[in-house]
């Protein structure tokens, strides 16, 4: 077994491991647990943590890790303000929550509406805030996020107005059989890099939507530990461009770090791939539709 494969995130400065913790999973944990979950992140050399202003207490868990362990990690939030007074409380909050006096990567939630994003990029947006945060060294780089099938779309529309460090957006195999969402991330993709913007993954250990409405640990059913789960790591971690986020049920965690540990570079094979989402009812979240809900 080898070490976590990693990768300089973007233009930032930082090398971060190719698997970012996903801290939305400490947001409905004691304090016990989310202390033993950062201690098997850190072994296993995670050095990059993704909250969010909305995920629960999760900022609250990361206290008390963060004032001995501050230097050691790539740290990134994310704020659902979309005026600039919103954006700012926000990211105050945050970093009084995490007790931290700079955040590396402070990020735009979930922007993919027109409404949402014309309000953002307006005169007394969020975005001309956030960028002023940067200045004045409250963070250091200002990134975007989005979920659906029109996000890699939007996140085009973002960069072209601003010099945003990172983007994040779902990708899975699944979504590999949505051809018009491919052309959009293969676009995508190929601005990123050229321009060194990084590029960020997120559901793709995902099977599909719940069919009930009891609480979960995602709000998504994500593949349980096993090959399937690994091919699907593997099928993210082999376009070398990209990161992967771990999912919020922190149960999986073993088998995502296991699964990263042990790639060797080479892409799994296409077929496994297919009858993986055929044996284990593997689908696409996002439709464009009804199912297109952002979270």
């Amino acid at each position: 077994m080898t070490d976590l494969p990693s990768l300089p995130f973007g233009r930032t400065g930082h090398t971060s491991s190719r698997v970012i913790f996903g801290a939305a999973a400490l947001g409905g944990m004691s304090q016990r647990r989310a202390d033993a979950t950062l201690e098997l992140i850190t072994e296993a050399g995670i050095n990059h943590i993704d909250t969010a202003a909305m995920y629960g207490d999760s900022e609250i868990r990361l206290h008390d890790f963060l004032q001995s362990q501050r230097d050691d990690v790539f740290l990134a939030t994310k704020t659902r303000g979309r005026t600039a007074g919103d954006a700012r409380a926000e990211l105050e909050r945050s970093l009084e929550r995490m007790g931290v006096d700079t955040i590396d990567l402070i990020q735009l939630h979930s922007l993919a509406e027109e409404d949402d994003w014309q309000t953002a990029f307006r005169d007394g947006g969020a975005v001309a805030a956030l960028f002023t945060a940067r200045d004045e060294g409250l963070v250091r780089h200002v990134g975007v996020t989005g979920h659906g099938l029109r996000i890699p779309k939007m996140h085009l529309q973002s960069l072209a107005e601003a010099p945003f460090a990172s983007v994040l957006f779902p990708w899975s195999h699944a979504m590999t059989e949505q051809p018009e969402y491919v052309a959009d991330v293969d676009r995508l993709t190929t601005h990123c890099h050229a321009e060194g913007i990084a590029l960020q993954t997120i559901k793709s250990v995902a099977r599909c939507r719940w069919d009930d409405t009891d609480p979960h640990f995602s709000w998504y059913e994500p593949l349980a530990p096993g090959d399937a789960l690994r091919r699907a790591v593997e099928f993210v971690l082999a376009d070398p461009r990209l990161f992967l986020n771990t999912t919020s049920d922190a149960r999986l965690l073993p088998a995502i770090i296991e699964a990263a540990q042990r790639f060797d570079g080479r892409a799994p094979d296409a077929a496994l791939l297919a009858q993986d989402r055929v044996e284990h009812g593997i689908v696409s979240l996002f439709d464009g539709g009804l199912l297109e809900g952002t979270r």
